[in-house]
């Protein structure tokens, strides 16, 4: 454990804490020599980083630590007025903070939990997470996704509308969000309206607004959406769900910037940016009418693509980590672990329900801690249904005592279950990566994130061979050269 500060006090408990657990523990008094000792041959499992209230280089450090070494944890110390400089060491990828007064019972728990999860959760770099507010994040993970982020930032220097297409729950919102976050206009409102949620006259109204005689006489205005986010931007859900109408009086709000308010012949010029979102195939909403062609081709002029989460795997268990944190303090739970089995399990099921899916099976998961379940789950919506065997208990004759044998035959038959199906994913998820990778040992490694080392050690223990159009030239190196006729395993 590597221990960055500038205060000896700061030391204290961890010399206690190491001791008591028989840790190896090194400190660095700069931001400079902690990154040459995270450079050299033996590096830490563990680092921690204390930022002190008068060392503002504490965050810089962090961010080249990341940088260099993203896959050995943070662990931050921070004063507890100091919640500005706290949130951005999360944002830069810390996995953790201890707030002062330290307490030593507290510190190590952070520890131990920290040095858990090192073998079994994915790190991501600082640039790979962009926090957004109201706990909210952008990730960036996959080369998808940082080509969606560059096209972001072009996007966010233009005031044009904006076609933001994709399917359902792939985080079309969030990208939204992010491109008006990155705009001029970030300061001003961003208004969601779910097109597909509300009857045509009531959508009509909530978004132009509209005029109504109150009691006695007198007239009374409700200004719409587009009214609200006056100077900044509007998110239309599912836009195609327009009746045909209220696409019409859109395109007039895009082609002359002035709408009408409902019931009435005042008009008024917005200034507002419109981004119009949907998770249908465009050709064929407008082959069958249901949108119209020429709001098509004003909106279409920019667009984005938010891929499918199955086409940015590597992502998934980012993600997983991150509804597990949120969900967690929603519900004031302790954030439960995924073991690498769920992990696997999880990367390689496609996700149709993309992030909104996965938030639904961390909560599931959150709430009932029931592993096994979940893993079969996946592998049930997978298609592969298993049907591990139960070894079948042998008669007791009455009056023998037979009933711990019973119990000692289901413990054994239960721990064979979580095995098998353990090793059904692991084995599934070696499998696909190998197949991904062609058989490129080392590239299937890093997919899975796992050493080379063990990698080869699991081919041989599932006794996996690759097939014949895998197989490389004699001294390739990445493929593998089989004696004999040839024959898969």
């Amino acid at each position: 454990m590597l221990v960055v500060s500038r205060e000896p006090s700061a030391l204290a408990p961890l010399g206690a804490i190491s001791e008591a657990n028989a840790w190896q523990l090194e400190t660095a008094g700069s931001g400079w020599e902690a990154l040459e000792r995270m450079q050299s041959e033996v590096a830490p499992d563990l680092v921690v980083l204390d930022l002190a209230r008068e060392d503002s280089d504490g965050l810089h450090t962090l961010r080249w630590l990341r940088r260099v070494r993203p896959d050995i944890p943070v662990l931050v110390i921070s004063h507890p007025d100091d919640s500005s400089k706290k949130l951005e060491a999360i944002r830069l990828g810390a996995q953790g903070c201890v707030v002062r007064p330290i307490d030593q019972e507290c510190l190590q728990s952070a520890i131990l939990r920290q040095l858990s999860l090192h073998q079994s959760r994915p790190m991501a770099a600082a640039d790979e997470v962009e926090a957004m507010g109201d706990d909210m994040y952008f990730v960036a993970a996959s080369r998808l996704m940082r080509k969606l982020r560059t096209q972001a930032e072009m996007m966010a220097q233009v005031n044009v509308p904006l076609l933001i297409v994709g399917e359902r729950g792939s985080g079309k919102e969030t990208v939204a969000r992010f491109i008006h976050r990155l705009s001029v206009r970030s300061a001003s409102p961003f208004v969601k309206v779910n097109c597909a949620a509300l009857p045509g006259d009531v959508l009509e109204k909530e978004l132009f607004g509209y005029e109504r005689n109150a009691f006695g006489g007198a007239a009374r205005t409700k200004p719409g959406k587009l009214g609200q986010c006056d100077k900044g931007t509007i998110f239309l859900e599912e836009f195609t769900e327009m009746p045909g109408s209220l696409q019409a009086r859109l395109l007039q709000v895009l082609q002359e910037k002035q709408s009408l308010r409902s019931g009435t012949d005042s008009s008024a010029r917005p200034d507002v940016r419109i981004f119009a979102a949907t998770h249908v195939d465009v050709e064929q909403a407008l082959a069958e009418g249901k949108l119209r062609e020429d709001l098509y081709y004003r909106l279409s002029g920019f667009s984005v693509h938010v891929p499918a989460l199955r086409e940015r795997r590597e992502e998934v268990p980012l993600l997983l980590g991150y509804f597990m944190n949120r969900l967690a303090r929603r519900y004031a739970l302790q954030p439960r672990n995924f073991s690498p089995a769920a992990l696997s399990a999880c990367q390689f099921y496609s996700w149709p329900g993309n992030l909104t899916e996965v938030e639904s099976f961390v909560k599931r998961y959150l709430a009932s801690g029931d592993e096994l379940q979940s893993i079969r789950e996946l592998d049930i919506k997978r298609g592969r249904i298993l049907e591990p065997a139960f070894p079948s208990a042998a008669p007791t004759e009455e009056g023998n005592g037979g009933g711990n044998g019973h119990a000692e035959e289901h413990e054994s038959s239960l721990k064979s279950l979580v095995q098998s199906v353990k090793g059904e994913a692991e084995r599934n998820a070696i499998s696909s990566a190998l197949d991904t990778t062609h058989w490129n040992r080392k590239a299937a490694a890093r997919l899975l994130q796992v050493s080379y080392r063990t990698l080869l050690y699991k081919i041989q223990q599932y006794h996996m061979t690759p097939p014949a159009t895998y197989l490389a030239p004699p001294g390739n190196g990445n493929g593998i050269k089989i004696k004999g006729n040839g024959n898969r395993g």
